[in-house]
């Protein structure tokens, strides 16, 4: 009696799925559960060597970026080392040179630009240069290296424009001497043009506004509106003791006058006509005073206002 087999093809719905006997019709690999472990595992080491080179290469690259500065403003503090009395021994026309260059390197806000530290720094070398005292110039110089923490973002970008800019000024100056100016003039415009490659982070943030100051010789002092009203009233209360004075020279007659000779009234007449004259001006000094200071003081303080 012949009996009939059944080719897995002609099976029913309730046989077993294909996925054993034909493992190439499925449309992903299946692996055991060892397997599938030790890929897991094969994996999580591969990402995490990967991140750990990442992580080493961008270390790597920021440790070169900081120390690049390092050496640049060394070799721009080993030029700035001078012989004695070099600054001194300069002709007039490259004093002239020097002076401008000591102007750019410390010319309009540079504590603002450049920090405390730094900006103070160049305001001292510009001062030394513009004396021509060359041992404060070399003292000032060997801390140039030590500048390098504080030199971030735009002070460092500030720096840059300023170093390229007194360069420059050196770089005018020719040859003299065993090439010092030059050495300092391809120094600064080196180091400059390198600090100012910094790229600066645009934030949304309000930047600080910049205050106004007043400088007088070696005596600098901010503008605020305080101090414009309270210079207000200062010029007030002495255009009115001016005014009083005035008011108690003119009160006395000139007939009131005795003295032995002529000479004598003439000279007391004409010492009356000049204090009148300076107790005037003073008054009138001491009301364009007051009213200028308070036109400033409301000018700052609406500079002062959030927009």
């Amino acid at each position: 009696m012949a009996t009939l087999r059944f080719s897995p093809f002609l099976s029913n719905s309730s046989s077993p799925p294909l996925s054993p006997l034909y493992p190439s019709l499925l449309p992903s690999r299946q692996f055991s559960p060892f397997k599938r472990l030790h890929l897991q595992r094969s994996l999580s080491i591969s990402r995490s060597r990967f991140l750990s080179f990442a992580l080493a290469e961008s270390d790597s690259a920021k440790s070169l970026e900081e120390d690049s500065i390092q050496p640049l403003l060394q070799e721009l503090s080993d030029c700035l080392k001078l012989p004695p009395d070099f600054l001194s021994s300069l002709p007039n026309d490259l004093r002239v040179d020097l002076n401008d260059a000591a102007f750019d390197l410390s010319n309009g806000p540079v504590l603002d630009e450049c920090g405390d530290e730094v900006g103070e720094m160049l305001l001292n070398l510009s001062r030394a240069w513009e004396r021509a005292d060359t041992s404060t110039s070399n003292s000032i110089a060997e801390k140039l290296p030590c500048i390098e923490s504080s030199l971030k973002g735009r002070a460092k970008l500030a720096l840059g424009k300023r170093l390229v800019s007194a360069g420059r000024r050196f770089q005018a100056m020719g040859q003299y001497g065993n090439g010092e100016v030059q050495k300092i003039a391809n120094s600064m415009i080196k180091t400059g043009k390198e600090l100012s490659k910094t790229p600066v982070i645009v934030t949304d943030e309000e930047p600080d506004r910049k205050s106004k100051k007043l400088k007088f010789g070696e005596i600098e002092f901010e503008l605020t509106p305080e101090k414009a009203n309270i210079g207000a009233a200062v010029g007030v209360l002495f255009g009115v003791l001016s005014w009083a004075l005035t008011q108690g020279v003119q009160s006395i007659p000139e007939s009131s006058m005795q003295y032995a000779n002529d000479n004598a009234l003439m000279l007391a007449k004409s010492l009356r006509g000049a204090l009148l004259v300076l107790c005037y001006s003073s008054t009138l000094l001491s009301g364009f005073t007051s009213i200028g200071l308070l036109l400033l003081g409301r000018q700052l303080s609406n500079e002062n206002k959030p927009e």
